[in-house]
């Protein structure tokens, strides 16, 4: 039941693709173009188009890759010693949905030119951080994102969703749907391992002009695959937007005093094909140690997590996103929420369903652990080896579990009742200026075992305290015309 049609054609994984089974699809299937797509340093997919003119080109474009001007795609890197190769990772294929010449997509890595893996790509950045984690746990770590994104479109008189009310409402008083499900199929038939989509709180109108808000989560896989599903869905979404003759932005604010879109990310730890999330007494210490270095790394997180100004006015209390460094059970205000994880014994199924057979089985591999901050601006490839990094150094923390229980909260921290424990808390950076230094501060933990350079770190946290937003959101306020502004130039973030 795969959506993916090389996996049915094949009648195998996609982690099994070898270069010749790309052959014989694109023989078999009368492919006539392969297309590279490699991340770039805005965090949108670059693109290179070979038209196929014979067996032996396809094969040796699947063999021996391409150059590209790696200066133009990362800034870091100098015009003088620019060449890059990239290289396709076969397990990541898939059929264009949108090419008018049938083509494969193919996902690459860079490389250097003495042939070794570029060490400042993000995406090789991300598999050393996998890497290192397994290397000091024994386990491995496992990520899906939750991708919001505003739909922006001519106002429709018909049905009119109530403003800010369109958490999973359905056809007709949210407009698309038709849309959504379309990118779901299409990122499902491209590998994507897809959980649900609905529509999501935010809607409001300005003038002629509607926003609905949708939501498409993902299922945890390996968190390099988590990072490359991410990366092909905002494309997915992008290019149906442009095809239905609409916008669609994964900007984290549009206005004031109305949703913002995140990018949530859910993690857990698996060993032997168990989640260790859990043991017979619920939440397992192993997950609190990953909550502390999450936690712990939270100030430096945001460096890879939310990269422009905009992002610092999502950040703000009572809006369902985090401003405070603490946890909790299903609190929506936490930076790290433990969601329900079906670890209750009753069985609701049968339930509701009595002519079914009570349920015999533990449902406990479904729980995660919510990182609430990053959004659509986020360098995904590094917002995950940062938080790879973070779940490690939970466990070489000598107070991991102290520091786990010190942040714990059980109470919503904005009642008059709770400020003593609010003001106990400390808070994320305010401004990509401060998140910059705070990258600065804590760069020797994402460094070590040769995961991050220090180089690029600085290169980084340069760039973010070159936006001069210190007072930023203080400066604005709430002046719905500055913040539009704002919005505008980085609408189309990540």
């Amino acid at each position: 039941m795969n959506p993916n049609p090389l996996v049915q054609y094949l009648n195998k994984a996609s982690e099994d693709f070898t270069k010749a089974d790309l052959l014989r699809y694109c023989e078999d299937n009368n492919i006539g173009m392969i297309n590279f797509r490699y991340a770039g340093w805005d965090g949108r997919l670059k693109t290179l188009n070979f038209i196929i003119n014979s067996k032996d080109h396809l094969d040796q474009i699947l063999s021996c890759g391409e150059r590209v001007d790696g200066s133009s795609l990362f800034s870091f890197i100098e015009a003088g010693s620019s060449d890059l190769y990239v290289m396709p990772r076969f397990k990541t294929a898939f059929v264009n949905p949108f090419s008018e010449i049938p083509a494969l997509d193919i996902l690459c890595s860079y490389f250097d030119k003495d042939g070794n893996p570029l060490e400042s790509a993000p995406e090789y950045i991300l598999r050393k951080a996998h890497r290192s984690f397994t290397d000091v746990t024994g386990m491995r770590f496992e990520a899906m994102g939750e991708l919001e994104y505003y739909v922006i479109f001519q106002k429709d008189e018909l049905y009119p969703a109530e403003n800010q009310r369109g958490y999973h409402e359905s056809v007709p008083f949210t407009k698309w749907e038709d849309l959504r499900t379309e990118a779901m199929l299409a990122i499902a038939q491209a590998g994507g391992q897809i959980k649900y989509g609905h529509s999501e709180v935010g809607n409001f109108t300005v003038g002629d002009i509607e926003y609905e808000q949708n939501e498409i989560e993902f299922l945890p896989v390996d968190v390099e695959d988590a990072a490359d599903q991410l990366m092909i869905a905002k494309w997915i979404l992008r290019n149906l937007a442009h095809k239905y003759g609409v916008t669609v932005t994964f900007a984290p604010k549009i206005t004031a005093g109305k949703a913002g879109s995140g990018m949530h990310v859910h993690t857990r730890l698996m060993k032997d094909g168990k989640n260790m999330m859990v043991d017979k007494n619920g939440l397992s210490d192993t997950a609190r140690k990953a909550i502390a270095g999450y936690l712990a790394l939270a100030p430096s997180l945001t460096a890879f997590g939310n990269i422009n100004p905009t992002s610092y006015f999502r950040l703000v209390p009572h809006q369902e996103a985090p401003t405070n460094i603490c946890w909790g059970d299903r609190n929506r205000s936490v930076l790290v929420r433990v969601p329900l994880g079906w670890s209750l014994k009753k069985d609701m199924m049968h339930q509701v369903n009595p002519l079914e057979k009570a349920l015999d089985e533990d449902l406990t591999s479904k729980q995660t652990v919510e990182f609430r901050c990053p959004d659509g601006s986020a360098d995904i490839y590094l917002l995950l080896a940062g938080l790879t990094v973070a779940a490690r150094h939970g466990f070489e923390m000598k107070n991991a579990l102290e520091y786990a229980k010190e942040t714990y909260v059980d109470v919503d921290i904005f009642k008059k009742e709770n400020k003593a424990r609010l003001e106990s808390l400390s808070v994320l950076p305010g401004s990509c200026h401060e998140s910059g230094e705070a990258l600065l501060k804590q760069k020797d933990i994402y460094t070590r075992y040769g995961v991050f350079s220090e180089g690029m770190l600085d290169w980084i946290a340069s760039y973010l305290k070159g936006f001069d937003d210190k007072t930023l959101r203080d400066d604005i306020g709430n002046s719905e015309e500055e913040i539009l502004k704002l919005v505008n130039r980085f609408f189309h973030c990540g």
